[in-house]
């Protein structure tokens, strides 16, 4: 048996002719406000909660989704995010490369990677290998002067662990980077590759084993056993598949299409508080 649903549609700002064309276009009987502040967010009641609502929500410049009635913030056992273009608006590698000229040529291999055009670990340790000589001193320059938390990342961290969730940021990119947001953000746990250094400089390696796709999933597994109830994971590349496939619900946070076709649920326009509209 499914159970009911419901659409709910969120924009960053609200356009009440463009809300009422919606419902009116669904076939909705009321429009009935979620959440509060920004985004806003609003359940769709009477609405057909299928593809071709999705569709009209996206067409009148809405995020959609397509909420069970019975999924509850408070039994969301497990909040794990992607790091790089998903709790944080940069792709650190990226912003590394810059400081020794060759951002266009590393990001080109990244944006490869997220579209899951070729494999994660050979495009890691190839963008790694073209670091090496970097200063360590580097990477506080990116943290200290180009990273920044995503919109509503911090609200939407804050909500989940009030209703008990444990935190948990997975990702590809860097300890240098997951252990300083894991301080700021009191994250309950962090996975990701560390740098080998000799001398204070980069030596283009990656210390131990590469935390790739499978890793990530592995670790969603092995949160979920120790934790029980429902989990929910955010992401934005080809890389973050894999524990997608593990979660219970699944974010694509203005991802790739590859990502967009597999996620449970969309965001594009909203930012990362909009997961929270995701939860009755």
């Amino acid at each position: 048996m499914i159970a009911p649903a419901d659409l709910v549609v969120q924009a960053p700002a609200l356009d009440a002719r463009r809300l009422a064309g919606l419902a009116r276009h669904t076939g909705a009987a009321a429009i009935v406000p979620v959440g509060l502040g920004t985004p806003h967010a609003y359940r769709l009641v009477g609405a057909p909660p299928d593809a071709q609502s999705l569709a009209a929500a996206r067409e009148a410049g809405f995020d959609g989704a397509v909420v069970p009635r019975t999924r509850r913030l408070q039994d969301v056992s497990v909040v794990a995010m992607d790091m790089d273009s998903t709790l944080i608006t940069i792709e650190c590698i990226d912003e590394i490369a810059d400081f020794k000229g060759i951002k266009a040529e590393v990001a080109a291999i990244t944006e490869s990677a997220m579209r899951g055009e070729i494999d994660f670990a050979q495009s890691l340790a190839r963008r790694v290998a073209l670091l090496a000589g970097l200063p360590v001193a580097d990477l506080a320059h990116v943290y200290d002067e180009r990273l920044r938390i995503s919109p509503g990342g911090e609200r939407m961290l804050s909500a989940f662990k009030a209703a008990g969730a444990v935190t948990a940021l997975v990702s590809g990119g860097f300890t240098f980077f997951t252990d300083r947001l894991k301080s700021r953000l009191k994250l309950d746990f962090t996975l990701a590759n560390t740098f080998e250094v000799e001398d204070d400089r980069l030596t283009g390696r990656i210390e131990g084993d590469i935390v790739d796709a499978q890793a990530k999933a592995r670790a969603i597994r092995e949160l979920r056993a120790r934790h029980p109830g429902l989990s929910v994971v955010m992401g934005d590349g080809a890389n973050d598949l894999p524990m997608f496939a593990e979660a219970d619900v699944s974010v694509a946070y203005r991802a790739k299409p590859v990502v967009r076709e597999k996620a449970t649920h969309t965001i594009d326009l909203c930012g990362l508080d909009a997961v929270l509209n995701l939860f009755n």
